[in-house]
């Protein structure tokens, strides 16, 4: 094997950084700000977020670039336009700097997410804008994906090997090299030594690529017994699911969406990975497969709408909801394409993704402004079933249900951490802004002689909102803080007697809570124990095949009745165990030749609306004969 020389591996760089200019540049933008952050991390806020959004720049500049030099290169423009081109990219990644800050705002995270994804999309069709080329198109992004491939295992090596070394130093030498050498070094790897190795392997002979048939054996392999079969087994499910709620009439559950994308995903990544040989006569079935699944996408695609719909109409919309709506409207015209027509364009699916990614970020038809426009709606009417909206503004409630107080709670808990408390501003006489700049300034209860950091800022911009409101005492619940549901009543007990008296007693066997559904065995002493516990939290142990069962409902109900709920949150959270007597925490048990005794320990259960959803414990069989 022929190892590059030092002399060819510095021509190949200086040939990328005069190719790549303005992308390196922004790369080199990223990986300083983030190296400035990790040494700024909970010392200084503001520079922290300037840093943070300079990372973002960085990253979206070098996307942007990279997209118009593709563009350019394919289009043979002379330098002039070529530059110019460059520099709108890069105006345009500036003119984002200042747009976006998550520090205040969690939604600009994922608007800085959806915009690295439409600009990685534009660079994987930007060379390939006219009409044809679609293998050179293929071969292209094949090209590019191997060779990030490439690039992420050589980071990772170098990276480990350049940690293991500075480990070695600190030991042997007693140098004291911190986490944040580490964090540095793989910032300079990932964000510089990754960039400029995956850029001198962009092709740059467009027209060579048309003309290359080459299609890589372990691809093929990895897609026909790997990917494929997993679709299958997807559509499978899916369409089986899709079955039972039919014959019982049931809607879908919210996030069976999440795993029709997941077969979408699968399916269509599968089908891209195995275009340029579906023509081949031994691949005929790949035209069938290919068929057969945009067909089998229409009933998944049903079901999606209808679970959709169900949380919108329920809940609302929010980002997540509409990005899955517009997906599911993007799925269905890519399949409604490749069914109808025969003639079909790989490029489409790029394009169109990326073109409806752009349209979801900003402007009225977009996640957040939709999103946000309909929780303040479900918020204004909450306030006004309960008289605290008077004149366009809300004020304090006097008297509010649970359910009603824990669903606003929850409102003001998504539009505070997604779109800062300023985005409550039209319903408060107060400046929203100033407040916020106010406690902004306040030092951190945790990190002593510090001011507070993000995290602790949305929390203190939450609290205040909820006084000022009189919902302080509500809390809310759900998986993305509006899916609201009754909260979940938390209770831990733990064993007040410490020692555990065996008199009257002849065995002692740990009760094993791992046994779910399959059969623990323990033998000595002459007994074969046998343990089980099943889904409604009874356990089962059998002393030499004689059954005896403890309902943990029938230690658990004694205990809801002496320590009730204190109030419309619930008590008694991991952080807060109440000690009892261990009568409270045993139950007896027998059968023919034998008696059991089970003494806990501990016992950690919660209900949500109503129903018991969990009950964990650990302790101890006491077993006699009779």
């Amino acid at each position: 094997m022929k190892f590059p020389s030092v002399k060819n591996l510095a021509t190949s760089a200086a040939k990328t950084i005069r190719r790549f200019p303005f992308e390196l540049l922004f790369a080199l933008t990223a990986t300083i700000a983030t190296t400035v952050n990790i040494e700024l991390s909970s010392i200084a806020r503001n520079a922290e977020s300037w840093c943070l959004r300079l990372t973002m720049m960085g990253n979206l500049g070098l996307l942007l670039t990279l997209s118009a030099t593709l563009y350019a290169e394919a289009k043979a423009l002379p330098k002039g336009r070529k530059l110019l081109l460059s520099l709108i990219a890069s105006a345009v990644a500036i003119g984002i700097l200042f747009l976006i800050n998550p520090m205040e705002r969690e939604a600009d995270y994922h608007r800085f997410f959806l915009l690295s994804l439409a600009f990685q999309l534009m660079v994987a069709y930007a060379a390939f804008t006219a009409k044809g080329h679609i293998q050179g198109f293929w071969q292209f992004n094949k090209t590019l994906f191997l060779r990030f491939l490439t690039s992420a295992l050589y980071c990772v090596v170098l990276g480990l090997g350049i940690s293991a070394a500075i480990g070695a130093v600190n030991y042997l030498f007693g140098f004291k090299f911190e986490w944040d050498t580490y964090r540095i070094l793989w910032t300079w790897i990932v964000f510089m030594f990754g960039t400029i190795f995956f850029l001198s392997g962009v092709p740059a002979n467009y027209e060579e690529l048309d003309q290359d048939e080459t299609y890589p054996k372990g691809l093929k392999v990895f897609t026909q017994y790997v990917l494929i079969p997993l679709a299958t087994i997807y559509v499978a499910i899916l369409l089986a699911y899709e079955i039972k709620i039919l014959t019982e009439w049931n809607l879908p559950k919210g996030n069976v969406g999440y795993l029709i994308m997941g077969y979408s995903v699968f399916g269509i990544l599968s089908l891209l990975l195995v275009y340029p040989v579906r023509e081949q006569a031994e691949n005929k079935w790949l035209k069938t497969y290919t068929r057969s699944f945009y067909f089998l996408m229409l009933p998944l695609l049903a079901l999606l709408f209808v679970a959709i719909g169900a949380r919108v109409f329920k809940y609302g919309i929010t980002e997540f909801r509409y990005f899955l709506m517009a997906l599911a409207c993007w799925l269905l015209f890519i399949t409604i394409y490749f069914l109808l027509f025969k003639k079909q364009n790989i490029k489409l699916i790029p394009i169109s993704l990326s073109i409806l990614t752009l349209l979801s970020i900003y402007g009225p038809q977009g996640a957040y402004s939709v999103s946000e426009y309909s929780q303040r709606t479900i918020l204004v009417n909450i306030m006004k079933r309960n008289n605290s909206y008077r004149d366009g503004k809300f004020i304090p409630v006097k008297k509010i249900s649970k359910k009603d107080g824990n669903r606003a709670a929850a409102v003001l808990d998504y539009l505070v951490n997604h779109h800062d408390l300023t985005s409550l501003q039209p319903y408060f006489k107060a400046d929203l802004q100033a407040v916020s700049d106010s406690l902004g300034k306040q030092k951190s209860k945790w990190n002593k002689g510090f001011v507070v950091d993000r995290y602790e800022l949305r929390g203190n911009k939450l609290t205040w909102v909820k006084k000022q409101l009189k919902l302080n005492k509500f809390s809310g619940y759900g998986g993305d803080g509006i899916d609201f549901s009754e909260p979940t009543v938390n209770y831990n007990f733990i064993n007040k007697d410490k020692i555990l008296p065996l008199e009257g007693y002849d065995y002692m066997v740990d009760l094993n809570t791992d046994a779910d559904t399959i059969f623990n065995v323990s033998k000595g002493a002459g007994l074969t124990i046998k343990q089980n516990e099943d889904r409604n939290y009874k356990h089962s142990i059998w002393v030499n095949n004689e059954l005896i069962t403890f309902d943990s409902n029938d230690i658990i109900q004694p205990l809801n009745a002496k320590y009730p709920k204190k109030d419309d949150t619930g008590i008694y959270t991991n952080f807060e165990p109440v000690e009892v007597r261990a009568s409270l925490l045993t139950i007896t048990g027998q059968s023919k030749s034998f008696e059991v005794k089970l003494v806990l320990s501990n016992l950690s259960y919660g209900y949500e609306d109503k129903k018991l959803t969990r009950a964990n414990m650990g302790g101890t069989y006491l077993i006699k004969h009779k």
